[in-house]
């Protein structure tokens, strides 16, 4: 696993939940001592928070302001795209059942069934992107690839297989469909990922036609979604991390 990807996992685990507010309940009880009134109002929000967010209710509050900012794509959307791209979304390493291969997670698996039903709808050639920055043999793409022609029966054109994270999904995404002479795509990843996706995309000067998947925000809510939940953290971390990516970008373009 390269540095740079050790150093940026480090920090997001300490900013995402739940080691940020467990960090901040933590310095509320060593606080108390010298300041007893802000150290135990820092403990018990912290502890707030932490059971808000966990539920896939409280989640919401991150995930709905992200999700509506993308629409679902229409028929519209469709004309003179001239490619699909699939951004992996990561992988399940050691399958048993797949005689010990590595194989796409969930996350990945829903945005390649996504792909494989724009395809149906309209030919255009695919490209998947996805290195390995953990270091891994086979890279995410040639993974998403494989399973796009053996569970989908869909063709892959292009092949991007060397990223790390979404800005070079961007980066050498476009390097490959410029030398195709394309310009136009469809972009293919989870409506939460899609805010900061297309940013970086259409830095490259692609011009991007949003094609996403999973809404959180459309999800029906029952008396258990207001409950914690380790799904209800995952869907917390998952919109802090893309909030947070959007702030570096905003940073890093002021100049900041």
């Amino acid at each position: 696993m390269h540095i740079a990807v050790i150093a940026t996992k480090v920090l997001s685990t300490l900013l995402l939940m739940p080691t940020n507010l467990i960090l901040s309940c933590f310095a509320g009880i060593l606080l108390r001592r010298a300041y007893p009134r802000l150290g135990v109002t820092l403990s018990v929000a912290s502890l707030l928070l932490l059971g808000i967010l966990s539920s896939k209710a409280g989640a919401l509050l991150l995930v709905v302001p992200l999700e509506q900012r993308v629409p679902v794509l229409s028929a519209a959307g469709l004309h003179d795209a001239q490619a699909i791209v699939i951004l992996g979304g990561g992988r399940l390493g050691n399958a048993p059942e797949y005689g010990a291969a590595d194989e796409p997670n969930y996350w990945t698996l829903a945005r390649l069934r996504y792909g494989a039903k724009i395809y149906r709808q309209t030919g255009l050639p695919i490209l998947v992107s996805g290195g390995s920055p953990e270091g891994w043999p086979s890279s995410e793409a040639e993974m998403m690839a494989n399973s796009l022609r053996e569970d989908f029966s869909v063709p892959v054109k292009w092949l991007e297989d060397v990223s790390d994270n979404t800005e070079q999904n961007a980066l050498f995404s476009a390097e490959i469909l410029r030398r195709a002479g394309v310009g136009r795509i469809l972009l293919v990843t989870d409506a939460l990922h899609m805010s900061r996706a297309q940013i970086l995309f259409e830095k490259t000067g692609l011009e991007v036609v949003v094609a996403p998947t999973v809404f959180f925000s459309r999800d029906r809510l029952t008396l258990l979604s207001f409950m914690p939940s380790g799904e209800g953290m995952r869907r917390s971390e998952y919109a802090l991390h893309e909030w947070l990516g959007m702030l570096w970008h905003f940073l890093q373009r002021s100049n900041l």
